[in-house]
């Protein structure tokens, strides 16, 4: 299976049980609103950790109806953090979702040695898009997470995002591993990760995927570009996943897709125990919607 669209995920989720999801620091607009939504539409069973008259009041201001659904009072956004979190890890919850909360506190509490998320994998950012310039949804690997990986954090990363689309369905991803330029410079890093990542899975090191790199941005999403440049390749004009040189350029990317070309867009930490949901503060609800369902699809498995 192939994505075309973001809401062909939830078509991985019709049919299965609800998961619940806990909301830290829940007096968050977009949040509650894309919640309620994936709660109407039986994806989740939402639980909301946080100041309780914030939560109301935002809700009252929305007229989102919460009736019915689980508050846990806990003002102190770093206590409400920790009680998600704990909920999740004493297997309470099965998705953790990023409310009005900074993202350091989360991801520090959700490493936590005591009573974290902790699996001992690289934790990971993957944004999935839905572009019409482009025939079917592209991930994006790591805009969010990882400064300036290096050849073991890449692996690492392409591992949790390999095994997410598999989860999702799809058999062997397609992996293009940018660079600025499709041939293998020594004085350019990225290439030369690019170059022994190929080989690697070539070697069966990185398995359960399809691995070329070096490529420019051009040569990986446009065949024509490929074969203009005589680049033989399967995964030039195909590709599933783009594998960033570091998160400058991911975040770019990220960004660009969405503002210039009004891109759809869902996105997840992947390495913990369970998928994260935890998007830019300027993502709409919409985005928060697709990420939930992303979630929701990720944690089937």
């Amino acid at each position: 299976m192939v994505l075309k669209t973001l809401s062909d995920l939830k078509r991985l989720v019709d049919g299965s049980p609800m998961k619940k999801l806990v909301l830290a620091a829940a007096q968050d607009q977009h949040s509650l609103g894309a919640i309620i939504k994936a709660w109407k539409a039986n994806i989740v069973e939402p639980i909301f950790v946080g100041d309780r008259d914030g939560i109301l009041s935002v809700c009252e201001s929305n007229n989102y109806d919460i009736s019915g659904l689980r508050i846990i009072h806990e003002p102190d956004t770093e206590m409400a953090v920790e009680t998600a979190i704990k909920m999740v890890s004493s297997k309470q919850a099965d998705i953790l979702m990023k409310g009005k909360v900074g993202t350091s506190i989360l991801l520090k509490a959700a490493l936590n040695k005591d009573w974290g998320l902790r699996t001992g994998n690289l934790l990971s950012h993957i944004a999935l898009f839905e572009v019409s310039t482009y025939h079917k949804v592209i991930a994006v690997t790591d805009v969010a997470m990882n400064i300036a990986p290096n050849l073991k954090d890449k692996i690492a990363i392409l591992n949790n995002s390999v095994a997410c689309l598999n989860n999702l369905g799809y058999k062997m991803p397609k992996v293009a591993v940018l660079g600025a330029v499709e041939m293998v410079n020594e004085n350019m890093e990225a290439t030369l990760h690019a170059a022994l990542l190929s080989k690697m899975n070539q070697r069966d090191q990185i398995k359960n995927c399809i691995i070329d790199g070096p490529l420019a941005f051009d040569n990986a999403v446009s065949l024509e570009s490929a074969q203009f440049k005589g680049i033989k390749s399967e995964v030039a004009g195909d590709t599933d996943i783009l594998l960033m040189p570091d998160i400058e350029v991911g975040n770019v990317l990220y960004k660009s897709l969405v503002f210039f070309a009004k891109a759809k867009v869902a996105s997840i930490i992947l390495g913990a125990t369970v998928p994260i949901v935890l998007t830019s503060r300027s993502d709409s609800e919409q985005a928060k919607f697709d990420s939930i369902l992303l979630a929701a699809a990720a944690s089937k498995w």
